[in-house]
Formats: structure tokens, sequence, C-alpha cells
């Protein structure tokens, strides 16, 4: 880079899973502009995905649902835009109406259209390719206003693959549950059975719709699997406050108490997912977040095409996915065995990494 370091602006209104994978494109900006990047989303959450990253100087968010006119999180965006006319701005979103939504947020920030790159307008906006593939294409792009001489692709290449950094803070919630629940050096094994569609609204809501539901009777059984394979492994249970009641079905079901215990929403989950011996999960940001933090991973697929949406690790570690389109466009079609299955195929895969060269 030869030019004035610029901070990048990056905006996506996407779900926890999205805005994991954006951490691939962040750490390209960073390096290619010389500043940490400027995120912008809708959720409070965010902030903690991206709390003490090296690549986001700042995470602003906007509330999901309120009217931008009524939204105080959102005139406060339109100030920062406006005192950074000099710095690019990655617009992430292909959603129509969130399109919309950001278009009048540029506008109202007096951002110059030259300066901004939309990912409905790069090569890979329409083909049926991963995610992070597309994120990674958007950052070749520059905005016309920028020359590729004074800005050029960095050098040393970026690792071109979502990583998430463990905050103290959810270092210290991890440390709080592992040391509450007595675990010690006993290997953990996360379960997230849940996913958006199952905690809609503010109640546990379970659809002939959701492609992504697993039944209970199922995680009990593989619970039991699991168990008679890795004995000293404590199993637990993840998911947001709102799936406790799923969550509590498949404790009833599975009838373990010493082995089945209730782990930690984010960020705390965070810090289980660097501590688990392997995560098994529905294909949802929690899938997203093991991955970037390095934990062997199986997943979930329901209609949602794997090539598009698999996990990746920034480090290797195995991720298996079991189901999804076109083979099975229902995780309820999946049997005990073929997850069960795919578990012990990662413990084959985790063995051969940690002693390979």
């Amino acid at each position: 880079m030869s030019a004035s370091p610029l901070q990048p602006v990056v905006i996506w209104f996407g779900r926890v899973g999205d805005m994991i994978m954006l951490t691939a494109l962040l750490d390209i900006l960073h390096s290619r502009f010389g500043r940490a990047c400027r995120v912008i989303g809708a959720g409070a959450w965010s902030q903690d995905i991206y709390a003490e990253h090296p690549d986001v100087a700042e995470t602003l968010w906007l509330h999901r649902y309120t009217p931008f006119a009524f939204d105080v999180r959102w005139w406060r965006t339109v100030w920062k835009l406006r005192r950074a006319p000099c710095d690019p701005v990655y617009v992430c979103e292909t959603d129509p109406r969130k399109l919309a939504s950001i278009r009048r947020l540029l506008h109202w920030g007096g951002v110059d259209r030259a300066r901004c790159v939309f990912l409905t307008e790069t090569p890979a906006a329409l083909a049926q390719v991963h995610w992070v593939d597309r994120l990674v294409t958007l950052g070749r792009q520059l905005p016309g206003a920028l020359q590729e001489s004074d800005y050029p692709w960095p050098v040393p290449a970026p690792r071109c693959a979502p990583r998430l950094v463990l905050s103290s803070a959810a270092r210290a919630a991890g440390e709080e549950w592992l040391h509450r629940h007595g675990v010690g050096e006993a290997p953990l094994v996360l379960l997230q059975p849940g996913n958006r569609r199952t905690m809609r609204g503010r109640s546990l809501r379970i659809r002939e719709s959701d492609d992504r539901f697993w039944p209970v009777e199922r995680w009990a059984s593989l619970i039991h699997r699991i168990h008679a394979q890795l004995p000293e492994a404590r199993i637990v249970l993840c998911g947001a406050p709102r799936e406790a009641v799923l969550l509590g079905w498949i404790e009833a079901a599975a009838a373990l108490p010493e082995v089945v215990l209730r782990g930690l929403p984010f960020p705390g989950l965070f810090a289980l997912c660097t501590r688990a011996h392997s995560m098994i999960s529905i294909d949802t940001g929690t899938a997203h977040a093991a991955a970037a933090l390095g934990t062997p991973l199986v997943v979930l697929f329901g209609s949602t095409p794997p090539a598009q949406v698999t996990p990746r690790s920034p480090c290797g570690s195995p991720v298996i996915g079991v189901g999804g389109v076109p083979l099975l466009p229902r995780v309820d079609q999946l049997p005990v065995e073929a997850v069960f299955e795919a578990w012990s195929r990662l413990l084959v895969s985790s063995t051969s990494a940690a002693t390979g060269p």
C-alpha cells in the first residue's frame, strides 16, 4: 500500500452466521487499506462477535425492525458516515428491501457512489458459490474513486477464511461456567439442536415447515451413542435462552443427568468452543462460530445447499456436513446412524490433523 491508510466501512444486515463469515472480508480489507474496519449491522449481538477482533475498530448496529426515522442509532450512523468522506464502503447485503434501507443510509450519510462497492454488482453475485468465496471476490474489488496501484492486493495473501477472536468477556464467562460445573479436564462435546426458526418470536415454535428441526428422540439417541463411545466426555446442550424448552425436552429424553449439561449462549459459548473436543450442530450461526474458532464440527443441513454455506475453519480443523439438497432437503430425514457415523469420522480426521506434519 503506497497511499494514505483508509478505514473501510462494511455493511451487512445479516444473521450470526453471515457476520462470522464476514470476518474473511474484514481481514482482507484491513490488510489492503491499512486500518481496521468499521462494521455496520443490525442487532446489538454483533458487538459480541467482534469484541476485541483485530480487524474491527468499531461496530455500529441499527434496530432491525424500527423505522429509520425513529431509530437514534440510525442517525448516529449517518453522522459518522458524514465524518468519513474518503473511506471506502463495501456493501455485502443482497436482500432488496435491506438494500433499499442501506442506500437510504448512504444517501443521508453523504456517501459518494464512487466510494462504494456492492456485492450484488460483483462477478460472483449470482453464482452458486460459497458465501465466503463471494466475500473474497468482493474484497478484490476497489471503489471507482480509488486506484489499484495505491491499494493493491495484500502481500502476504490474506487467509480468506472466517476467524473469531476470543474476547476477555467471553473467556471470563467460559471459565466461570467450567468452574461452576466442575468440568475439569473432561472432554466437552457440544450439541446445538435449535436454529432461528425454532426460536422465532418470544416462544419456542416447532413447525412442519422447519426443515432444520431434528426430532428430540434422535438427539437423545445420539447422546447415548456418544456417551458409549466417549464415556469420559461431558455432553453440553447449547442454545439461546428462548431455546431452553427444547433443550429441556432433549435432556429429559436422554435421561443422563451425569452427562448432559446446559451450555452458554453467546459470547460465553465461544470460550466453550475453544475448549471443546467437538461439536454437532444444526446449520446455524453457532456452527459458523465453532468452525471459525477451530472446533471439529459436524453440521446437519436441510434445504440450504451445503456447497454455499458449509462453515469454514481458518486453521484446517475438520468440518463434515450431513444431508442438504439435493440429497436430503430436510434434517428430519437424517437417521441417527448417519450423524453418529459422521461424528466418528470427525474423530479420525481430528487425530490425523493433530499428528500430521
